[in-house]
């Protein structure tokens, strides 16, 4: 079983990147975030006729999360049912050929002090909540998506400086971490231990990728009874390098079975 994840940071923009890579990797699952397009511009024709199934909920300009499958989705549900904002644009989440695949799109939090990155921590807080009262650690389960930490120093380039960063700071750090606590694995990590790997890219940064320059803030994370079945994570750069690219890059994990 292959799962992969991407921020495409416009899905429409990056529509021909996410077709074309669909065709080549041939994923079971590819989950996307920051579709930034409302349900009515969705370009879903294109993903179906090319023999895919999707599901989205999406805003203008905006956040927005996707499943692409080569199975229709099973138990698919959008955002969050505890009595707070429901962020259905922000996590989707649905059963693919029997694993349970939860795909987010993060807050980034913006600043250390500012308001969205309290709701960053909590949002962490919230989805752990979700994670222990729908789902066992002993069941097949991924957590992917863009999920805006760098939990470690070899996670992102120049780590001293971004010590203040809210995709780095200690509290989000220890916010992931303590989701994570659920009994979820880096499966990226798993494979990579020790390597300096980016799926993130600022615009603003010249030659960025040939320089090594980026964020590792996406990922593929599983559950022991998936981790345990896991033959490889990777990053692959090629889509970064593209015309038009976005500034993340696909992440893709295979799973024996």
């Amino acid at each position: 079983m292959k799962i992969a994840t991407f921020n495409a940071n416009s899905i429409r923009s990056r529509l021909p990147i996410i077709l074309q890579w669909l065709e080549k990797h041939q994923p079971d699952v590819l989950g996307i975030q920051e579709t930034k397009a409302q349900d009515e511009d969705f370009p879903c024709g294109a993903i179906e006729d090319a023999g895919w199934h999707v599901v989205f909920k999406g805003e203008k300009s905006y956040n927005g999360v996707a499943l692409i499958c080569r199975n229709e989705p099973q138990e698919v549900r959008f955002g969050f049912d505890d009595g707070g904002p429901a962020d259905e644009t922000r996590l989707v989440r649905a059963v693919v050929d029997g694993v349970s695949v939860v795909n987010t799109y993060v807050p980034q939090g913006r600043a250390i002090d500012h308001a969205m990155y309290q709701y960053k921590l909590r949002w962490y807080k919230r989805l752990k909540k979700l994670f222990e009262s729908e789902y066992d650690a002993g069941q097949p389960l991924a957590w992917i998506g863009d999920i805006n930490i760098a939990v470690e120093p070899i996670d992102v380039s120049n780590p001293e400086s971004h010590r203040n960063d809210p995709c780095y700071h200690i509290d989000a750090h220890n916010a992931f971490l303590d989701v994570c606590s659920f009994g979820f694995e880096d499966v990226f990590r798993k494979h990579h231990p020790e390597e300096e790997l980016y799926s993130f890219f600022d615009y603003r940064v010249k030659n960025a990728i040939d320089r090594n320059l980026g964020w590792r803030i996406d990922y593929v994370l599983a559950t022991p009874p998936l981790a345990q079945r896991s033959i490889s994570c990777n990053i692959d750069l090629e889509p970064r390098r593209m015309e038009k690219p976005s500034d993340h890059t696909f992440m893709i994990a295979t799973f024996a079975g």
